[in-house]
């Protein structure tokens, strides 16, 4: 009989449910208790990658070590591409990505910082929506659906008063202004999500295959996040996408996707919805909990433009000394007091109760000797 890989996964739940509830009598090692239980932890341990996991990554270190005051927690948001080359490269020991391993590059490897034959952990610990955002003077707001913000990206759409963008728009008064879309200049699981949105929902308008390298010559490069923010922020007619936390915290006006018959703006629960009613990814390991978004969902409520990030570990370290901080600290990343302390600085959707089971079942493979 033919076991699912969700089915292996509770599985692994169950065990890891059995062992803490045996804990319990003494001192529980779960995640919300991590003060208690790692208070004895010592070291250092660096990691990077996704800059749009950045202000979470703040927020789970301060909260991890003042719970373990003897460790330090250092994080490089260099970008998702450069996360996953240095975690292969064993420079990092453990990553964040918004995207995970693709099968192929998982059986090519190699990964440095593992033990030769050990599997690679990917937690889907960050959820966060992909805001469109833009700067038109004197508009605030807009509704866009796939194909227009397909053709906004890809050139075909190239003033603000397109008969497109005024069809979805009435009564808002469009400038005659060119419009300037920025996407992000270095490897990118932000823009390899946003190119999947835009692949799955305008596969009519945008033909290139999801990357997380910009496929266009056309438009204007920004390094990362930040970046894409500030060229937005500073161009009169610009258009981008980024991290929704970030458009936030800058001001940026946002658009509404069309969804089904209805625009919906952005917001943590739209994006955890998403999430929720999409499955795991099939021919995967036990711990390795790669998510298939469904863009192309018409639920109501639904915020189809959204990303998954990951926290990447080994199911085995080479340097076994890494192992247990690693593990304790991507157990506080995944517990409720976790999830509550990124939500809060960076405005993220916390995860669900039965993909924390998932994800802590995951975690409990991290060999500590």
């Amino acid at each position: 009989m033919k076991i699912s890989r969700i089915a292996r996964v509770g599985a692994v739940a169950a065990v890891a449910a059995l062992a803490l509830a045996g804990c319990a009598a003494n001192e529980a090692p779960g995640a919300d208790t991590a003060g208690a239980a790692t208070s004895d932890l010592s070291g250092e341990v660096a990691g990077g990658g996704a800059s749009s996991q950045e202000v979470a990554v703040q927020a789970w270190t301060a909260g991890f070590q003042t719970a373990n005051p003897d460790v330090t927690i250092t994080y490089d948001p260099s970008g998702s591409g450069a996360g996953r080359e240095s975690f292969q490269a064993g420079a990092f020991p453990f990553a964040g990505s918004d995207r995970a391993f693709t099968v192929e590059e998982i059986e090519a490897g190699p990964f440095e910082a593992c033990v030769d034959g050990s599997g690679v952990i990917e937690l889907p610990t960050y959820i966060s929506p992909i805001a469109v955002i833009f700067n038109i003077e004197g508009v605030d707001a807009l509704n866009l659906d796939a194909p227009t913000i397909a053709g906004l990206f890809a050139g075909t759409i190239t003033n603000w008063n397109d008969p497109a963008i005024a069809a979805l728009n009435e009564g808002v008064a469009l400038p005659d202004l060119a419009v300037t879309p920025v996407h992000r200049a270095d490897d990118s699981g932000t823009t390899e999500n946003f190119t999947d949105y835009l692949y799955q929902a305008a596969g009519d308008v945008w033909t290139s295959e999801p990357d997380g390298e910009w496929p266009l010559s056309s438009g204007e490069a920004a390094q990362g996040t930040s970046g894409v923010v500030s060229a937005v922020a500073a161009g009169n007619g610009a258009v981008g996408y980024a991290d929704a936390s970030r458009a936030a915290e800058e001001g940026l006006s946002t658009a509404a996707v069309k969804v089904g018959d209805e625009f919906v703006e952005y917001s943590p629960e739209a994006a955890a919805a998403i999430v929720d009613a999409s499955p795991l990814e099939e021919g995967r390991g036990d711990g390795d909990l790669a998510i298939e978004l469904q863009r192309t969902s018409d639920e109501a409520g639904v915020y189809p433009i959204v990303l998954v990030s990951y926290m990447i570990a080994c199911q085995e370290y080479a340097d076994a000394a890494v192992a247990p901080i690693v593990k304790s600290f991507l157990e506080y990343v995944a517990s409720a007091e976790g999830q509550q302390a990124a939500a809060a600085a960076a405005g993220n959707a916390p995860i669900s109760d039965a993909l924390r089971e998932q994800v802590n079942a995951a975690i409990e493979l991290i060999v500590v000797e």
